[in-house]
């Protein structure tokens, strides 16, 4: 069994940086591909970043590209999500997932974490 959890959420000023981190349990985490996603209020929960196994791949939407970084230390068994440059769109709760392929859809995902707040203020 994989358990996740989210850290790192806030309320932070439109062009500050927050980074979260997502802490997994489980002996095989090195072997998982993360991802994280992001649902506003009233909104469905979207796609935001993912990383392969390895860490040797990445991926954004891109609606964050250029901004957001995904990075994992596998000693650590954590992923991260450097935040920059935050805009009062990117406020929502943010969810890390892991699954066997660092996928764009939330199917491709077997394990979710809590989610933890992000709120942007302009």
């Amino acid at each position: 069994q994989v358990q996740l959890v989210e850290s790192g959420g806030g309320l932070v000023q439109a062009g500050g940086s927050l980074r979260l981190s997502c802490a997994v349990s489980g002996r095989t985490f090195s072997s998982y591909a993360v991802g994280w996603f992001r649902q506003a209020p009233g909104k469905e929960r979207e796609y935001v970043a993912a990383i392969s196994w390895s860490g040797g791949n990445t991926y954004y939407a891109d609606s964050v590209k250029g901004r957001f970084t995904i990075s994992r230390d596998n000693a650590k068994n954590t992923v991260y999500l450097q935040m920059n440059s935050l805009k009062p769109e990117d406020t929502a709760v943010y969810y890390c997932a892991a699954g066997a392929y660092p996928a764009s859809y939330l199917r491709g995902y077997d394990y979710w974490g809590q989610g933890t707040q992000v709120t942007v203020s302009s």
